[in-house]
């Protein structure tokens, strides 16, 4: 996709924006994959931390914080 500047893209989000441009639809094959990666992510972390048991969980916490802040 060629580099666009600001002045297309804001033409082209007018454009959309006014109805003027009718956005591709989404195959529905990756509509659906899209649908249920979302729900899975949606479930992934809280489903993680239950089966942890709490000693786990604060090894990760204080690993993600050190990572995070540098410590």
């Amino acid at each position: 996709m060629p580099k666009r500047d600001m002045n297309q893209t804001a033409f082209d989000v007018v454009q959309r924006a006014s109805g003027e441009v009718v956005p591709e639809p989404i195959d529905p094959k990756k509509q659906a994959a899209i649908e249920s990666g979302r729900k899975g992510g949606i479930k992934g972390g809280k489903a993680r931390a239950a089966a942890l048991p709490a000693e786990q969980r604060t090894a990760i916490a204080k690993k993600a914080a050190r990572k995070r802040w540098g410590g």
